[in-house]
């Protein structure tokens, strides 16, 4: 029996594209468009998101530490 990773869990907010270069309209001094990057909120530029227990789990700390 062959063992298969666990596929990465990918963002549901971003479908995976975690990251946009915005321009901002012009251009500098030597040409080049003047641009700034956006990342997704729910997975801080990654893609992907934690596995499912591993979210739980947190979230399990957090209720019952108070």
């Amino acid at each position: 029996m062959q063992h298969r990773p666990v596929p990465a869990r990918i963002c549901p907010s971003c479908d995976g594209f975690a990251s946009a270069s915005i321009t901002l309209g012009g251009r500098d001094h030597s040409g080049q468009r003047r641009t700034i990057t956006a990342h997704c909120r729910t997975c801080h530029g990654t893609g992907t998101v934690p596995p499912l227990r591993q979210l739980l789990e947190d979230a399990a700390d957090t209720a019952f530490t108070r």
